[in-house]
């Protein structure tokens, strides 16, 4: 197993496969690397290498104590680009990772990065605010967080029918992808998931995506209930100069998985331009 031990002793664990341009993935919350296998060896069979690590406290990365916020999820993404040397990358980040992505960007610049990909992701900001009238009421992640402490099993299997859109009438999802998601899941601890969902839901990203100035993928489903699209894709393509913008009809939060050859068919053609 390959691991990487940052500045303040955390254990990061990545995955390196194939070889060719770089391609490094940031992985949603609360899951790990292994959510972008079917992403990565695709990637790996059309000749580029692929770089994904477990976010400190999730999969098999040690569980931090601290730095459980996006400024400590870029640092350790810097700091695996940093010791296998990656350069000319491109960074995708699905939902969480999709604001690792936009903090490394913000924190670090782009010297390393060629291109971004955000998928399902949480920029420019999720909770609702005075001048974010249109997020989620807080309230919503004080739910979350109530009920990952009261039973985080039973809450993960039922974050994964919202997560695949598998409560969606005529919905065709299948018991392995569910389950999968549960195995992840509960890999990640408790506090640092718990901790996680203050990082994800507050964080203001704005500033982060005003400083992106390499070629940028969003994409998105358009029905995705964990991060719905009018208050993150829409306005993030707004903040990234000339982004690019995908938007998948009737599609969950989970696009990687339910949408998985589409999703690897749009990437290469993005990494191919």
């Amino acid at each position: 197993m390959s691991f990487i031990t940052t500045k303040d002793g955390t254990d990061i664990y990545y995955k390196d496969w194939g070889t060719g341009p770089v391609v490094t993935f940031s992985h949603g919350w609360p899951l790990n690397a292994d959510a972008w296998d079917g992403q990565m060896l695709f990637l790996v069979q059309n000749g580029f290498r692929v770089v994904a690590h477990d976010r400190r406290g999730h999969g098999r990365s040690s569980q931090a104590r601290s730095r459980n916020d996006m400024d400590g999820y870029a640092d350790d993404l810097a700091a695996v680009i940093e010791a296998l040397d990656l350069r000319d990358a491109t960074l995708v980040g699905h939902s969480t990772g999709g604001g690792e992505v936009a903090r490394y960007i913000g924190r670090h610049g782009t010297g390393r990065v060629a291109k971004a990909v955000l998928i399902s992701a949480v920029p420019p900001i999720m909770v609702q605010s005075p001048d974010n009238p249109e997020g989620l009421p807080i309230n919503v992640f004080d739910e979350l967080r109530a009920n990952l402490f009261a039973d985080r099993s039973q809450f993960y299997q039922d974050l994964a029918q919202m997560f695949y859109g598998a409560n969606r009438p005529g919905a065709k999802v299948s018991k392995g992808i569910l389950d999968q998601f549960w195995l992840w899941s509960m890999q990640a601890g408790l506090l640092n998931a718990y901790e996680s969902i203050k990082a994800f839901s507050e964080t203001d990203f704005r500033d982060d995506l005003a400083k992106f100035d390499v070629p940028t993928l969003v994409l998105h489903g358009e029905d995705d209930q964990i991060v719905p699209v009018k208050d993150s894709a829409h306005k993030t393509a707004q903040l990234v100069a000339n982004a690019q913008e995908i938007y998948y009809r009737g599609a969950p939060h989970g696009v990687t998985s339910t949408m998985q050859d589409q999703v690897n068919k749009d990437l290469l053609t993005f990494l191919q331009s």
